[in-house]
């Protein structure tokens, strides 16, 4: 079927967002090897904002598409994979060597996994819950730390707290612990109002005191997740089942 008229407009501006969001990824790199830390993490901060997009309008157009999805997955792997690593190496793990290289690789891999685990799982897994942080939310989580490592001296053992940092946020992308998506929250939607003042709030923050808040945002949201899954781990415990029941179900059939 060939796409024509308006429809055809519709189908490329989602598409042109992860485009957007792919050079964003591509330029952050760029500046990162240059030593402008600063501006490469601003830049994949704006990337994800590009990522935010380009799904919402697929939607409000009716243009969701395998080839989208595709897309937009190959776009994160630049952009919230290659150069989320290839920044904290530069900036703060060069100096561990082969650690450094490995860990920033193992970033990498972690991201690259979430993303083939979220395409194979989409129509498994209930919308309101995350399996594993998404790999945007752990590029900002990196993104975070080091523009706070360019604001602050983090002190003679920053390589480590980095590696540590850089290890813990790639393992977030693996597990199997539900972060809120907020899609079908009952409280977001009982208290629009609240919820909007605080975006608001939190948007406001961010752009006065960037270097800062960026990171002390993600690690709120993910400690609180954490708390979440913690308190509620036994009525959560069977949340992400249906992909070891899919897999029961195909060798049965096998």
């Amino acid at each position: 079927m060939i796409i024509q008229g308006p429809k055809r407009v519709a189908f490329f501006l989602p598409n042109t967002f992860t485009a957007l969001n792919m050079a964003c990824g591509y330029a952050s790199i760029i500046l990162a090897f240059k030593g402008e830390f600063y501006f490469a993490a601003l830049l994949l901060l704006l990337g994800a904002i590009f990522d935010m997009v380009d799904g919402r309008v697929a939607r409000m157009t009716g243009t969701q598409s395998v080839f989208g999805e595709q897309f937009d997955s190959m776009s994160d792997v630049i952009s919230f994979g290659v150069a989320p690593s290839l920044i904290i190496y530069l900036q703060l793990m060069s100096g561990l060597g082969r650690v450094g290289i490995v860990l920033s690789f193992f970033y990498l891999l972690c991201g690259t996994l979430r993303l083939a685990r979220f395409n194979a799982n989409i129509d498994k897994v209930a919308s309101n819950f995350f399996q594993g942080i998404p790999i945007p939310g752990a590029a900002l989580g990196i993104v975070g730390f080091v523009l706070l490592s360019t604001e602050f001296n983090l002190g003679p053992y920053e390589s480590y707290i980095a590696a540590v940092y850089c290890a813990f946020y790639s393992l977030l992308m693996i597990t199997n612990i539900p972060f809120a998506s907020f899609k079908k929250s009952e409280w977001v939607r009982r208290n629009k109002r609240k919820v909007f003042a605080l975006i608001i709030l939190v948007f406001l923050l961010l752009i006065t005191y960037e270097q800062v808040m960026i990171f002390g945002v993600i690690n709120t949201y993910v400690l609180l997740c954490l708390i979440y899954a913690f308190k509620k781990r036994k009525d959560l415990s069977d949340l992400f089942s249906l992909e070891d029941e899919g897999e029961e179900e195909n060798e049965q059939t096998t």
